[in-house]
């Protein structure tokens, strides 16, 4: 909801007249922000790549669920399974996006657009950062996945941390695919 709330402000503060200095009559202040594209695009494929890794770790950790009885039972061998370490991937490709749209952030600031320079500015880092902010906390509970699997609790605790936070990272991808289009769209 807090998404679908600030882009609904964006688009209805885009069409907005103000007042000019005066105050004798209205100008249309939006200005135009120049987005870094090409990074913003790294960033998206950066996502993307986080959400698959996800996937893929949430197909492992189902696995080892649904083996999970099947190893219990003795003289029962299924033989050594190596699992690649998916969660860390996601790790460090969401480092990746948060780095990147730092990086963003400061091309902004080279292009002259600042929070305060012009409402449309303060709109792109409000989106950009509540996403970060968001897709921040989706690490942290990564990391805190990868702790408890290197803890070794019971696979089937383990899968529900994954598998909710699999689906988070996915919501995440999504998310960022419609701010991407509303900024890129609505310019």
């Amino acid at each position: 909801m807090l998404f679908v709330s600030l882009a609904s402000a964006y688009i209805f503060r885009q069409g907005l007249p103000t007042l000019n200095a005066t105050g004798t009559g209205y100008v249309r202040d939006w200005i135009p922000v120049a987005l870094p594209v090409g990074l913003l695009l790294v960033n998206t494929a950066l996502l993307l790549a986080g959400s698959i890794s996800a996937e893929l770790a949430r197909r492992q950790i189902t696995r080892q669920a649904a083996l999970a009885p099947v190893r219990s039972i003795p003289g029962v061998s299924l033989g050594r399974e190596s699992g690649f370490p998916w969660l860390a991937v996601t790790v460090v490709l969401g480092c990746g996006f948060l780095t990147g749209q730092w990086l963003a952030w400061r091309e902004l600031a080279d292009r002259g657009f600042y929070l305060a320079t012009s409402a449309s500015s303060s709109f792109v880092y409000l989106l950009t950062a509540a996403h970060g902010i968001h897709l921040a906390g989706g690490v942290v509970v990564l990391l805190y996945a990868a702790a408890i699997s290197l803890l070794h609790r019971p696979v089937e605790a383990r899968r529900i941390v994954v598998d909710v936070t699999a689906w988070y990272w996915h919501f995440m991808f999504v998310l960022w695919i419609g701010i991407f289009g509303l900024l890129w769209f609505m310019r």
